[in-house]
């Protein structure tokens, strides 16, 4: 069975995907032979008809995992429901196969009851990414929220970014071993210091370090690039990384 290998629209550039838009992106996609395309909320100028746009992914014989900018938990531990009903009601208009928000600022004042029933009537699955934040990428707290999910029978599976774990001064071999149960969907990006601040970059093909992380997850783990993707032939270049991350 064929690895699935999705792309996320960051990868194509901020300013390049809002002034195309998401729909332009996924003839690209499809030709490059990916299995899939990460739509990212932020990068919408206007919300779009969400149905036409689940249309074109069909059309094209694509999947989607709709990304939004969401922490689950505010400050004060309550849930960001308002938010999430409204993200949740796009991905469920996208037909997409996961919802991925963050874990904001999770603390044993959260709101758990209302996290659980939340769950329990979602109509897409939600998958928890370790983002850049302080609060949001720490492994400790992402490792105690997965664990009393699953201890709640309210079990969320994760997407691992394994660029981000970085910004957080966390060893991503660490973090994978950690949380390797979870991982349902990971996050490709290399990660260079320049001059102080962080960037992310194409995975080099040589490279095994990112190869080893995948020996921690579950074979044929969903993958996506999340790397900028850069070049003349866009199609040409997806397709180098699809078929690299493929192979992982």
């Amino acid at each position: 069975m064929k690895t699935p290998v999705l792309v996320a629209a960051s990868a194509y550039g901020a300013d390049f995907v809002r002034q195309v838009g998401h729909a332009h992106l996924i003839p690209i996609v499809a030709a490059a032979g990916a299995a899939g395309l990460e739509i990212r909320r932020e990068l919408f100028v206007e919300l779009p008809d969400f149905d036409e746009l689940h249309a074109l992914l069909v059309k094209h014989k694509l999947f989607s995992v709709y990304s939004a900018p969401i922490e689950l938990f505010r400050k004060d531990g309550s849930l960001a429901r308002d938010e999430l009903d409204q993200v949740m009601a796009e991905a469920q208009q996208l037909e997409s196969r996961f919802l991925k928000v963050s874990l904001g600022h999770f603390s044993p004042a959260s709101n758990m009851l209302d996290w659980s029933r939340f769950v329990a009537q979602a109509p897409v699955p939600l998958l928890l990414e370790n983002d850049q934040t302080e609060h949001g990428g720490k492994l400790e707290s992402i490792a105690n929220f997965l664990a009393v999910c699953s201890g709640t029978g309210v079990p969320v599976g994760m997407t691992f970014d394994m660029g981000n774990w970085r910004w957080s001064g966390v060893d991503a071999e660490v973090a994978a071993r950690t949380l390797a149960a979870h991982v349902q969907y990971v996050h490709c990006k290399g990660v260079w210091n320049d001059k102080g601040k962080l960037k992310a970059i194409p995975l080099d093909e040589d490279d095994a370090v990112w190869r080893r992380l995948f020996s921690h997850f579950p074979r044929g783990v969903q993958r996506a690039i999340e790397f900028p993707i850069i070049g003349k032939d866009l199609e040409a270049a997806t397709r180098d990384y699809v078929a690299m991350l493929a192979s992982a």
